[in-house]
């Protein structure tokens, strides 16, 4: 089953669609975890113990622009 991840990258061009890219885990107190695609190219948000993400490899599916910045979507198998 994949599961979607959106990822906000200050800049253009740093991932294509299609690429694999691989994944940091974070950790924050209270059991709240984040994810960076390397090399620190874009920043999820923060997640709960729960909806802990396991995979460390995805593809990218999709990059867009939004009025406050680029956001790139992450399908990872799971």
């Amino acid at each position: 089953m994949a599961r979607l991840m959106k990822f906000k990258m200050e800049r253009p061009g740093l991932v294509q669609e299609g690429q694999e890219v691989e994944i940091r885990e974070g950790y924050l107190p209270n059991s709240v975890f984040y994810y960076v695609i390397e090399p620190a190219v874009a920043m999820s948000g923060n997640f709960p113990l729960g909806e802990r993400l396991f995979a460390r490899t995805g593809t990218v599916t999709e990059i867009a622009e939004e009025a406050r910045g680029f956001y790139v979507t992450v399908s990872f198998e799971e």
